[in-house]
């Protein structure tokens, strides 16, 4: 979880392959008044999110049910939203955490994404620091990365990572 910029999709893709799990990106949940509506620059709200956010509770119920193993990348920006989507004790979270310049440089150097740079600031005010997650700094490689998420994810008892 985190902002816009902060590497949930890419430090996702490569978790997932590293632990031979499935690899979904929230954002492509979004109905597609939400993808225009922050493809025009403006930010979602509650009751934009709240459908986005129920699809993706629903699939986390089914991943437990099937007893399937699965990274889910989505911002989950807010206390609310982290408390729909963290229904069991195996859904585990991960806050990717990085300075405002840095997911700025990225969003700029990012091309094709509905979410742009200039909605970094809504977001960046919409987020509620999360609590009892694994917070990773992404100013680091992301081989180091996804191995400090691992290793921080078997220190706090999950055996999988």
């Amino acid at each position: 979880m985190g902002v816009s910029g902060a590497g949930k999709t890419t430090v996702g893709h490569l978790l997932a392959s590293e632990l031979g799990w499935d690899f979904v990106d929230g954002d492509d949940y979004h109905p597609a008044a939400n993808v225009e509506k922050m493809r025009n620059g403006m930010p979602l709200t509650d009751a934009d999110r709240g459908p986005w956010l129920e699809t993706l509770h629903a699939l986390i119920v089914g991943w437990i049910e099937a007893e399937e193993n699965a990274v889910l990348a989505c911002s989950a920006l807010k206390r609310e939203y982290r408390e729909r989507l963290r229904i069991a004790p195996e859904v585990h979270l991960v806050y990717l955490r990085a300075a405002p310049e840095v997911l700025q440089q990225r969003l700029r150097a990012r091309h094709g994404h509905f979410m742009t740079e200039k909605m970094l600031e809504s977001q960046l005010e919409t987020l509620e620091e999360p609590e009892h997650v694994v917070a990773v700094n992404v100013d680091q490689s992301l081989t180091q990365i996804v191995a400090e998420i691992r290793a921080r994810l078997r220190s706090s008892g999950n055996s999988s990572p």
